[in-house]
């Protein structure tokens, strides 16, 4: 069951709509999205800054390789029995 297939009406059409704009501003709408479901806690938020910028620093320092999108989506997609 996709993402879609628990999403009441409302919030499709929304999603459809918003599917319709540019790359840029489907960015904007995602990005003012999260922002209105951000932590409210400061301990909270500070705990998931330090979580951000560990793995941001295990990155760059090569303790740790990135996966590719599309590596990482087919590898979901194979688990979920979708592909």
């Amino acid at each position: 069951m996709g993402m879609l297939d628990t999403m009441r009406a409302p919030a499709r059409r929304v999603l459809a709509k918003a599917l319709e704009l540019d790359e840029h501003d489907r960015a904007d709408v995602a990005e003012a999205l999260l922002e209105s479901l951000a932590v409210e806690d400061p301990e909270e938020e500070a705990a998931f800054v330090a979580e951000l910028e560990r793995r941001a620093a295990d990155l760059e320092s090569g303790a740790v390789k990135g996966i590719p999108w599309e590596e990482l989506r087919a590898e979901l997609q194979r688990e979920r029995g979708g592909a």
